[in-house]
């Protein structure tokens, strides 16, 4: 094999490894510090950090480094392998750890909360990526030492690496973490990056120098500054890879927000995204490598150009009205990622001329946008001015820069692209419509968490969160609350709700005259409250009652407080990201330590009777002792009850006798039957555990294998055998 072609691969694989850290590390973190915004953006910005000061650092230090042990930059580059490697046994046990700390940090929504989180996770996540900076100016000055006069070194690597950072994305959304579980694949990780350690020892020594045993290294003439290109200063070009960096990152969290309506919740949605952000980016950087080749490079103003043009595409093309859909997100994040992919690498090697020093400082620079970016989206843009909005504003500084640059383009082209961003800044500010402006009449409201729209009259009242339905006006809801406090052989006394909604279930535990606890994870879901029930104000006067806003996992480690209802209805679909978290073994054995002697869980299972719903029952099973299961009242989902001691269904006249009138009165609400004929619709609904079991043995969810969020496996395989 080549020099040439070891290299290519050592950095594929890197790159394979590093995206499946990023993506497993966030999964990972969503467990221990909540499924929320914030989280994203500090794990993605961690990342950036440290590829920055880490790329930064081994430029300006490989050098004097190398010269003083005498040692080719091969055996650092084996070093900084080597430890990423380690990273992938030692962040989930940093995390564990932090999570534990945490604890007196106050609830999910404090400023004391979010920064202590912030902290904990840049410690646990942050030396490996600076190992993962360092990569590309430790290979180049290997490069470097093979040959003197390379200039596109960066390029080259960088190419490599997106390509294997799409891979990484694909196979452990698609497939690693399907089959082997979240600590497996990171076992695969870990033994993938100590395999390029071992390899990169065998690279060939310098030819610079006396290379036998023993004999002393000497150093080349270090290179000359590069030169300015195209008649841009060093300063310009670094300008221009902040602002890139900024831009792109902060519209990767804009646009996980704006297309959570057209993709769904899916962990396959978000791997979308980042997939199609890495591949347009991999062939970007390809067309440039090959524009190298054949000595027809692309210009700076033409790209300027192209970035102006594409920036709107994603606001205009996911507009709800096209109906796009997959395709829609898909060709409109393409062109604006591939040109970025084409710019990127050409200004950095344009920077650098193959020096490991300037590389290191034009990669750092463009990856502190990066960093930036991510947190100004999360903190300032959505909360304050919304998706669209927030997109045109990114859209803005490649507008400001083709501006620049214009002047350098043909008069044909120069008046097509401006007429083109003209046309099109005009659509996006006056015809396109984000999912937040879909719903005439609809209340929005945005936080660093979510936005959340309350849309409909009547009835036909219904609450969307990032754009996904969660839930509608629904007497479901109110069966949550009291068909596991019709069971309760004695008088309860107290309540908890996970996942607040409409406030419905909240509303219905209060009609008992019991001290009710509700944990909601968005601050504005607790603020739309009023919009679904007149009496909203007096229910969250009621003494009895009180909104948390914290992850429910978190609360349960929080409190010392313990209850003889639990009921949690997580949000839709089955499949959303992060919801195996409120269906793990390990989330009911911490929720068992927080029921009261009698206790009983109420688990909402919004599917039917098939695998997803096989695995849930399998976790409850091993967990609880005695477990019944009733479809609803609409005959869609499924109410599982659990419990440490015998469950024995009430009679109707039973349960009847055991709701207080205004739990009565509250049950009645929406329906047009008596009492005893929604109790007896109620409890005639049980369906035997054994048929949602199954026959076969099945998965059982867990925090390491969340069967029901990773599933395209298991369904394709299943498809295929229909097909035979």
């Amino acid at each position: 094999m080549s020099l040439r072609k070891k290299l290519f691969g050592l950095f594929f694989l890197s790159g394979f490894c590093g995206l499946l850290y990023q993506v497993v590390w966030v999964r990972l973190a969503f467990s221990h510090f909540g499924v929320i915004t914030p989280v994203l953006s500090v794990i993605v910005s961690v990342f950036m950090l440290g590829l920055s000061v880490g790329s930064w650092a081994a430029g300006k230090w490989i050098a004097p480094l190398t010269a003083r042990l005498k040692i080719s930059a091969a055996y650092v580059y084996a070093l900084s392998e080597f430890l990423i490697g380690l990273g992938a046994f030692a962040v989930p046990w940093l995390f564990a750890q932090g999570d534990t700390l945490l604890l007196p940090g106050g609830e999910m929504n404090s400023a004391s909360y979010l920064i202590l989180s912030a902290l904990i996770m840049t410690v646990a996540v942050l030396p490996w990526c600076l190992c993962m900076g360092a990569t590309f100016p430790l290979m180049m000055a290997f490069i470097k030492e093979r040959d003197s006069s390379t200039t596109s070194s960066f390029s080259f690597l960088y190419l490599a690496n997106v390509i294997g950072a799409v891979l990484g994305t694909i196979l452990t959304a698609d497939m690693l973490v399907e089959l082997l579980g979240f600590h497996h694949t990171l076992v695969v990780a870990g033994c993938t990056n100590f395999l390029i350690a071992a390899a990169a020892l065998t690279l060939p020594p310098p030819l610079w120098g006396r290379t036998e045993v023993g004999g002393p290294l000497q150093r080349p003439t270090p290179p000359s500054q590069p030169s300015p290109i195209e008649g841009e200063g060093k300063t310009w070009i670094a300008l221009i890879l902040f602002v890139t960096g900024f831009t792109s990152m902060s519209a990767e969290v804009i646009w996980t927000r704006a297309f959570t309506p057209i993709l769904n919740t899916t962990i396959y949605a978000f791997a979308l995204v980042l997939a199609v952000y890495l591949a347009a980016t991999a062939v970007g950087s390809y067309l440039y490598r090959r524009g190298l080749r054949k000595n027809a490079v692309v210009s700076n103003a033409a790209l300027a150009a192209g970035l102006a043009v594409s920036s709107f595409l994603p606001l205009i093309l996911n507009d709800p009205g096209l109906d796009l859909r997959t395709f829609g997100v898909e060709i409109s994040l393409f062109p604006f990622c591939a040109i970025l992919g084409y710019l990127t690498p050409k200004l950095i090697d344009r920077y650098s001329q193959g020096s490991p020093d300037n590389a290191g400082r034009a990669y750092a620079i463009n990856v502190i946008g990066c960093v930036i970016g991510p947190l100004v989206a999360s903190y300032i843009l959505l909360p304050e001015w919304g998706v669209k909005t927030s997109l045109v504003l990114m859209a803005v500084p490649f507008v400001l820069l083709f501006a620049v640059y214009a002047r350098q383009l043909s008069a044909t082209f120069r008046t097509v692209s401006v007429l083109a961003t003209v046309a099109l800044l005009a659509c996006a500010l006056g015809v396109s419509i984000s999912h937040e402006e879909k719903y005439p009449g609809g209340i929005v409201r945005r936080d660093h968490t979510a936005t959340v729209i309350s849309a409909g009259v009547g009835m036909g009242k219904h609450l969307y969160v990032n754009g996904q339905g969660i839930t509608t006006l629904s007497t479901i809801t109110k069966a949550m609350a009291h068909l596991p406090l019709s069971f309760h052989s004695g008088a309860p006394h107290s309540a908890l709700t996970i996942c607040f909604g409409m406030g419905t279930t909240y509303r219905s535990l209060l009609s008992w005259n019991i001290k009710t606890t509700a944990v909601e994870l968005v601050p504005s879901v607790k603020k739309a409250f009023g919009y679904y029930h007149a009496d909203a104000d007096h229910v969250l006067q009621n003494p009895l009652g009180r909104v948390v806003i914290d992850d429910g996992r978190r609360f349960l480690k929080r409190t010392s407080d313990t209850f003889d209802v639990v009921t949690i209805d997580p949000p839709p679909p089955v499949e959303a990201a992060g919801s195996s978290l409120l269906y793990s073994t390990e989330f009911y054995a911490l929720l068992k330590k927080r029921l009261a002697p009698g206790g009983i869980l109420q688990q909402w299972f919004p599917g039917g009777e098939g695998p997803e719903a096989q695995a849930i029952a399998r976790a409850l099973v091993v967990s609880f002792p005695y477990v019944k299961v009733y479809r609803s009242l609409a005959g869609e989902g499924l109410h599982f009850l659990a419990s440490m001691q015998p469950l024995e269904a009430p009679t109707v006249d039973q349960f009847v006798t055991r709701l207080p009138e205004s739990a009565k009165k509250d049950l009645l609400e929406w329906e047009h039957d008596d009492i005893r004929t929604i109790a007896r619709q109620i409890l005639s609904q049980e369906v035997p555990l054994s048929d949602v079991l199954g026959d076969h043995p099945g998965r059982i969810i867990t925090d390491d294998r969340p069967f029901n969020e990773y599933y395209l496996l298991r369904r394709s395989w299943a498809r295929a055998q229909r097909e035979i």
